[in-house]
């Protein structure tokens, strides 16, 4: 199974990563993607850009050195009905949209209140990607999720960066269950690096492994040509 596109890497303007967007697109270049999405973080993440720069991001060309860029942003979820951090206005001037819960823009909540709170972004209808669902730090009732994924056509992640042993997430189990689930209604994945630095651009040694070891059906996973993500972008 090949992996032609990651939908979920950071660069400088991210204010915590490490990489320019020509650094980004080289890295996909070597690494034979056909497709990266910048998707840097939104202005309610401690030190990320501010509005105008995604506002202003269509001057990046859609193709760079042959690989096609897609201009996004992972939002920030800022409560538990599921409210966003961007206005309509400027998502819709984005290729690709991912609403993630991070605890510096809103508080560790109950199973309830994140359950909640991941359902609401998935009604916004920019949102294509809810980001790094495994995070335990934001327990999910993972029957109710994935069924909201498949009514709102919204991908769920399974975000390789959690699974790093270095990491803060530790988010194997979770992905293990929702996954389980995702089988079980038939409902699409999204593989995402995550990358913070330009190397881990594509970089999949997690998740690969774990979708082969539970014969996770190659049809549903978004990852393999670009044709099948497309089909989740919403306008």
């Amino acid at each position: 199974m090949k992996f032609v596109l990651d939908t979920h890497t950071h660069t400088i303007v991210s204010g915590h990563a490490y990489s320019t967007i020509q650094e980004i697109v080289h890295e996909a270049v070597k690494k034979g993607l056909e497709l990266v999405a910048i998707t840097d973080h939104a202005p309610a993440m401690p030190g990320a850009g501010h509005i105008f720069y995604f506002n202003n991001i269509s001057v990046v060309p859609d193709y760079i050195e042959g690989v096609r860029v897609l201009k996004g942003i992972e939002a920030n979820i800022i409560n538990y009905e599921g409210g966003i951090d961007v206005d309509d206005y400027s998502l819709s001037q984005l290729d690709i949209v991912i609403a993630s819960l991070h605890p510096p823009c809103i508080q560790f909540g109950d199973i309830e209140q994140n359950t909640n709170a991941i359902i609401g972004a998935m009604q916004n209808p920019y949102v294509n990607i809810i980001g790094h669902p495994d995070d335990g730090r934001f327990p999910l009732d993972y029957d109710r999720v994935v069924q909201a994924a498949k009514e709102h056509k919204v991908l769920l992640e399974v975000n390789n960066s959690s699974m790093n042993p270095k990491g803060f997430r530790k988010g194997r189990e979770n992905i293990l269950c929702m996954l389980e689930k995702c089988k079980q209604l038939h409902v699409p994945i999204v593989v995402g690096s995550d990358a913070h630095i330009s190397y881990d651009v594509g970089n999949f040694n997690y998740a690969i492994p774990l979708l082969a070891s539970i014969e996770f059906p190659e049809e549903l996973i978004m990852n393999t040509t670009i044709q099948k993500l497309k089909s989740f972008l919403k306008g």
